[in-house]
């Protein structure tokens, strides 16, 4: 009883009625009513979770402790995966799921959770979005809906017991910018308390995001007219139900019992309202980060453990007692250790719920038609809503491929083969040839591949004979004589057929060093020489003393 007043169900008196022509729930649903105010305590104690007055009495006693040093040591790990959340997200998931399955640390849960559900992309995609949205009045069909609901979402809760207080304005607000933000969805009863379990750990903007996220990539359509989502994922509940556990899938149908009738409160709301608080976190932390396969796995194993006998099914005989039985679970299975550790033994994966989805998908498709509301794609779990919606910083999601790639033309096989050995060749991948759209015209003439230049080192056979005057690398040992390589220039300048002419009669006669142009460009092969003249061969070249190149013998010789 105690876990049902701490998460605000009423008592099994009251009943639940579904308005099919806008998917509401009424005023006297179990997701809260007026009575609830009714046992609250004037005590103004709260607990670690913040429920005033003993409402978490029964919850506290189940709480799985964990010891300061370990939680320490859990806070640690966890900065360091929020400090570096996409190279965690993207290479390391496992490790993240096996640290959300522990239990995120509750310093850190809200944080962690903008992160798991992408709440934090979200927000930095739309900045003041949230805010404009603040400042709209919004529909006045759902702002007096909402305000009739403030109150009821956790009332035992210190952010929540007094009307108008902060946690009831908060709660107001997320609420009615997500009707401005989904007008097509506006706003069902079942949104309240998602929302004010994000109030509970986050500021309210985020836990808008956050409430996005959930109802957009984790649990698509439920919120929607006809709630036609939520009676399809009933449907794959008991499909799984039966390869699960045949005797309570059998009881159940034997008895004409919908899964609507008794898993619409467990869904809609993730079992805030369902199980104790210590419980409720520690699904949310899997649910977050696995998607909505650990809300069919929590249903399985409530299913599984309440009708999973012949002793309990013999204790149901009729369909008044089985829903009985399902609306008051026993605490023990609900305890946190025992809930977690069946949930993550049960064999049930996401793909296991795709595949119930497209065979009851189909069923619903012969018996019903197409479905009125098409909702997006449901995603599992953060790392499916983060590859979906990608961060801008994409380099931490590649790893960088370095392909180091030599010429392919080599003098020879055995240089390739060398240059192997001393370094490892990753080939890119071939790519196959794209035509140039902008072709040349076909009257040109394609470019020839320029020739390979060849580079070599040859070693020049020379002489030594000091008697061949035409040697052009005279001997080293003969350039420290007299008659050097390079000889005197006063020397030079003496003989009258040297190429450098005396510079006094430069001076003397400049006529006969700068001739007429006009003389000088009447013939023209005077300007030209004949090439066959230039070309002689070398040694006769040399012999005239009037050739443009004089006799180096002559150069050389001692004047």
């Amino acid at each position: 009883m105690m876990a049902q007043l701490e998460n605000g169900r009423l008592s099994s008196d009251d009943t639940m009625s579904v308005m099919t022509l806008n998917s509401q729930f009424d005023e006297e649903s179990s997701f809260g009513s007026d009575s609830e105010i009714n046992g609250f305590t004037s005590s103004r104690l709260t607990d670690k979770y913040g429920f005033i007055g003993g409402a978490q009495q029964y919850s506290s006693d189940m709480a799985q402790e964990v010891s300061l040093a370990v939680l320490r040591q859990r806070e640690a790990k966890w900065l360091d995966m929020l400090n570096h959340w996409d190279k965690w997200i993207s290479k390391r998931f496992k490790k993240v799921r096996l640290r959300c399955q522990k239990g995120i640390p509750p310093s850190l849960r809200g944080r962690a959770w903008l992160y798991l559900s992408g709440g934090k992309v979200k927000r930095e995609q739309n900045i003041g979005i949230f805010g404009e949205l603040d400042c709209q009045d919004g529909d006045p069909k759902w702002v007096d809906i909402i305000e009739r609901d403030l109150h009821r979402q956790f009332p035992f809760h210190e952010m929540f017991v007094s009307r108008g207080g902060h946690g009831q304005q908060d709660l107001f607000r997320v609420l009615k910018a997500y009707t401005l933000y989904r007008p097509e969805e506006g706003y069902c009863q079942a949104q309240a308390p998602i929302a004010a379990v994000l109030l509970m750990h986050m500021p309210a903007e985020d836990a808008f995001w956050g409430l996005v996220q959930i109802c957009e990539k984790y649990l698509p359509g439920y919120y929607s007219a006809g709630l036609e989502a939520v009676q399809l994922d009933g449907e794959i509940l008991n499909g799984l139900l039966k390869r699960i556990c045949p005797p309570a899938y059998h009881h159940l149908d034997k008895h004409k019992i919908e899964p609507i009738l008794y898993m619409t409160e467990w869904f809609m709301c993730a079992f805030s309202r369902t199980l104790p608080w210590s419980s409720v976190l520690r699904v949310w932390d899997m649910f977050l980060c696995d998607g909505v396969k650990i809300i069919f796995r929590v249903g399985l194993v409530l299913l599984k453990c309440m009708l999973g006998s012949r002793e309990k099914l013999k204790a149901c005989p009729g369909q008044y007692e089985t829903m009985e039985l399902l609306r008051a679970l026993e605490p023990r299975y609900m305890q946190e250790a025992f809930l977690v550790h069946q949930v993550l033994e049960l064999p049930v994966s996401a793909r296991d719920v795709e595949r119930e989805h497209r065979i009851q998908l189909k069923r619903w498709k012969k018996t019903h038609g197409e479905l009125t509301y098409k909702s997006p794609p449901r995603l599992h779990g953060a790392q499916a809503i983060m590859s979906a919606e990608p961060h801008s910083r994409l380099d931490l999601r590649q790893k960088p491929t370095i392909i180091v790639q030599y010429p392919s033309d080599f003098d020879s096989a055995s240089d390739f083969i060398r240059l192997k050995k001393r370094s490892t060749i990753r080939r890119a991948p071939t790519k196959q040839d794209i035509p140039n759209p902008y072709p040349l015209p076909t009257d040109t003439k394609p470019a020839e591949e320029p020739p390979h230049l060849i580079l070599a080192t040859v070693k020049p056979e020379r002489s030594h004979d000091p008697q061949i005057p035409n040697n052009f690398f005279p001997n080293p040992a003969d350039i420290k004589k007299p008659n050097n390589f390079f000889p005197n220039p006063a020397d030079i300048f003496k003989i009258a057929n040297n190429f450098f002419p005396n510079p006094a009669d430069i001076l003397k006669n400049p006529v006969s060093i700068f001739m007429n142009p006009a003389n000088f460009f009447l013939n023209p092969a005077n300007f030209f020489l004949n090439p066959a003249n230039i070309f002689k061969i070398p040694a006769d070249i040399f012999k005239n003393q009037n050739n443009f190149f004089p006799n180096p013998a002559n150069i050389f010789k001692n004047p």
